[in-house]
């Protein structure tokens, strides 16, 4: 029913280009809609992020006559993904023989396609072949292999498990490029020409603020409504609660400020077709890396004032400490990403937005 209603409001086809009848949205109109999926529900929100990534890069970068065949009479499928490279692709007949095993494919147990990444392996290639060929293979979902292992701590709902292709040779038109740093798209508009790294930034920006502000909204309820039974005083009299919340709400809400006016002044570079620069990408993915480590600190902190039933399933804090805690492991709040966006500031960084 969750699926069913996310498909029904359309929220999969949020950024799918206007051409193939998704709504192609802005990054900020995205970005308030994925945070409120959040807010309502982690995996949903998850679910409904992955997935109009991957149907709207499937409509951004197949060709024509992939696209007859995926979006079948106009209809939009639902579609899992893994992006990096995990497989091998060996030419065959003007497709590729694909053998791999991915990882996190969310949603790929109500999905209807697949596409993932693979590096191509030529007979000419040798020790001096230093940068790898990658393509992106689109197969429907019941020809590949999932593996039942998403038992997990959190985000239990989106249903990432592996999946692999056992050799399966996969045609042309069912096939397709994605250069990470200057994607050339086949349709659509500004949004598709953004780099891999501010293409998949802001989305994470959303679901860490829609996880952190249910997490604040619901100590405050809690914490006004509520009287422990062995506590000597309110916890809403004690000081040191007090600027808990304070503080939490104004790291959160200037995180989210800064992040929406950097996507606001992305788009409109989009939409002038200009570049978003190596250094400027860094400051996208370091503020993700932000804003989600603010998000666990934010939620950690509500789980540990949610008092002694916070420990027990269901529980909305318990609950809300394992899916956030769940995203940062994806997203990867390292240091590195803090790292990059430090040498370009200090003149350090070569042109790489990875370092």
């Amino acid at each position: 029913p969750a699926v069913q209603a996310l498909r029904d409001g359309g929220l999969f086809s949020m950024r799918l280009s206007a051409e193939l009848g998704g709504a192609e949205a802005d990054l900020v109109t995205q970005m308030e809609v994925l945070e409120t999926l959040a807010y309502i529900d982690a995996a949903s929100g998850w679910c409904a992020m992955v997935g109009s990534a991957n149907v709207a890069a499937l409509g951004a970068f197949l060709p024509d006559a992939g696209i007859e065949r995926v979006f079948l009479r106009g209809s939009v499928p639902l579609v899992a993904s893994s992006f990096y490279p995990a497989g091998t692709a060996v030419p065959e007949d003007g497709g590729y023989r694909i053998n791999g095993r991915w990882r996190f494919a969310s949603g790929i147990r109500h999905a209807d396609w697949v596409w993932a990444g693979a590096v191509v392996s030529r007979d000419e290639d040798g020790p001096g072949q230093t940068t790898p060929e990658v393509i992106y293979v689109v197969l429907p979902a019941q020809e590949i292999q999932i593996h039942d292992n998403w038992h997990v701590l959190g985000l239990r709902g989106t249903g990432s498990c592996d999946f692999s292709i056992v050799d399966r040779y996969v045609p042309p038109e069912l096939t397709m490029q994605w250069n990470p740093d200057a994607p050339v798209p086949k349709r659509g508009g500004p949004l598709f020409r953004l780099p891999a790294l501010a293409f998949g930034s802001h989305e994470h920006v959303a679901f860490a603020a829609g996880m952190a502000r249910r997490a604040l909204d619901e100590l405050a309820q809690m914490a006004t409504t509520q009287q422990g039974q062995y506590r000597p005083s309110a916890l809403t009299e004690r000081h040191v609660f007090q600027r808990l919340v304070g503080e939490s709400d104004l790291k959160l809400r200037s995180a989210r400020s800064l992040a929406f006016d950097l996507y606001e002044e992305t788009w409109q570079k989009i939409c002038r077709d200009e570049l978003i620069r190596p250094a400027e990408q860094a400051e996208l993915r370091s503020l993700a890396t932000y804003i989600t480590g603010t998000a666990v600190d934010i939620v950690t902190s509500a789980f540990r004032y949610g008092g002694a039933g916070a420990l027990f399933q269901p529980n909305i804090f318990e609950r809300l400490l394992r899916d956030m805690n769940a995203a940062a492991q994806h997203i990867m709040t390292s240091d590195s990403a803090y790292e990059v966006h430090g040498k370009f500031l200090l003149g350090l960084a070569d042109a790489d937005p990875l370092g």
